[in-house]
């Protein structure tokens, strides 16, 4: 039984006046329900969204005007749902419901689509994604290939390379690996037991973590690059860059941890402002080790584009080839799991001392240890080709309760002080926490300053 809910007029008014985008999408109940089947197949193989079918959209002397206008009755849905239930039965991933305004016209179906694990096909045997407010077809063999890698279904980790199988089987680390971990066999037998090296060739994962020089089979797709940027500014820019890039090779159990290390050592350098002066940025180790960790054995190897970790005065940013793998999202992440690269994550485990020790429990590690130092949890942000992850040097205070604090042992403050204390970027953004701050009698404009000059101080209590 699909559930029936009544919704607000503000609620309406919002349905009506959605943007059809990445994620959303509004459909006449007039439309084919077969032709549905593609919005849902995008939305299944993308990022998930949401569609509102009974939703008329009609020119009105030359504007696009909407109306509600849904079905008559539940079962005037059924050849809709029908169509829906064949190709993606309901369950954990969808979810129809049935929404109704007192005054409007019949009943809007509203069909949430998560993230599916698996490549979902509409009606015509096609899959398709999404792309801003379209659907578009995977009608190419190299399309669904790289639908396949990012969903998960297929791994370039298992693609064999045309090199000689001596860079894995007679190199320092894999004699050093062996010799700590299983010492009783010989390193090929090994590789090839493990599938590592088949049909005489080593695969991707072999490469990685068993030459002692990956990027020489796998160059621009296995190394990493990080950039200091002296400046808050949302991007960074080559007059801001602090020096030339660094570049970090080698296997990829030594890449993490010299990636950690080095930039740890950037990190100490850094100094911000804060409320009693100046003082050395602290990020927890923990917290660079995880997400680092988490890009280097989760990226897609199969894009020619190396990791870059950009380290901003008041953020790391840490970006790595390739969309969240599978069902995952930025909102389930820390729930699900899903390894792209599982062969990777499972072998790099068997090192001593492995950088995913803790397998499933790293990026929960890295935002507990965020808030332990009371800064803002990381943000995930899913892009068209790879994964940012945001590291900001925030303060889980709210910015009004830092700029109190700053006036307990200042005499005033500006909006371009209060700007570096809280992070907040705009000037008007700040300019209106001042005025709240004012109107709720904690702080007053400083006499004779107005402008650009404006500063503030606090409230001295007249009792």
């Amino acid at each position: 039984m699909i559930q029936t809910l009544d919704i607000t007029d503000h609620q309406l008014q919002y349905i009506l006046n959605l943007e059809e985008d990445h994620f959303r999408d509004l459909k006449s109940i007039d439309i084919k329900p077969s032709k549905l089947t593609k919005a849902i197949s995008a939305f299944a193989n993308t990022v998930g969204g949401e569609v509102y079918i009974g939703i008329e959209e009609n020119d009105v002397t030359g504007k696009k005007v909407r109306e509600w206008r849904g079905f008559e009755d539940t079962e005037a849905a059924n050849a809709h749902l029908q169509v829906f239930e064949d190709l993606f039965p309901l369950g954990e991933d969808f979810l129809y419901t049935f929404l109704r305004h007192p005054l409007s016209q019949g009943l809007v179906l509203q069909v949430v689509i998560l993230k599916t694990r698996a490549i979902l096909k509409a009606s015509d045997n096609l899959p398709y994604i999404r792309r801003g407010a379209q659907s578009l077809p995977i009608n190419t063999d190299d399309k669904l290939k790289r639908l396949q890698l990012d969903k998960g279904v297929a791994s370039f980790e298992e693609n064999t390379l045309s090199i000689d199988p001596t860079l894995v089987t007679d190199s320092y680390v894999i004699y050093e690996f062996m010799a700590e971990v299983i010492p009783t066999t010989e390193p090929e037998q090994w590789l090839k037991k493990q599938l590592l090296i088949v049909g005489g060739k080593p695969t991707v994962t072999a490469v990685l973590l068993f030459a002692d020089n990956p990027q020489a089979a796998l160059p621009k797709q296995s190394g990493i690059k990080v950039y200091r940027y002296k400046t808050k500014n949302l991007e960074g820019g080559r007059d801001t860059l602090a020096f030339d890039p660094i570049t970090i090779e080698g296997h990829v159990y030594i890449q993490i941890k010299d990636a950690v290390a080095e930039v740890t050592r950037i990190i100490e350098d850094i100094t911000i402002i804060t409320e009693g002066g100046e003082m050395k940025v602290v990020y927890p180790n923990e917290t660079l080790h995880e997400i680092i960790t988490n890009a280097v054995l989760h990226r897609d190897y199969s894009i020619v584009a190396d990791i870059h970790i950009r380290i901003f005065d008041n953020r790391v940013e840490i970006e790595s080839p390739g969309r969240l793998p599978g069902h995952i999202t930025p909102q389930n992440i820390l729930k699900e799991q899903f390894a792209r690269n599982g062969s990777l994550v499972r072998l790099i485990n068997k090192f001593p001392n492995p950088p995913n020790k803790d397998v499933g429990e790293g990026l929960n590690t890295a935002f507990e240890a965020m808030k332990k130092l009371k800064l803002k949890e990381p943000v995930i942000e899913d892009r068209d080709n790879s994964v940012r992850v945001y590291i900001k040097h925030e303060s889980l205070e709210s910015p009004e309760e830092i700029v109190t604090a700053y006036l307990k042992t200042n005499p005033t403050i500006n909006n371009s002080k209060a700007r570096e204390l809280t992070g907040v970027t705009s000037e008007n953004t700040m300019k209106r926490i001042f005025y709240s701050l004012r109107d709720k009698g904690h702080i007053v404009q400083t006499p004779g300053t107005g402008g650009k000059g404006s500063t503030w101080q606090r409230q001295l209590s007249t009792k």
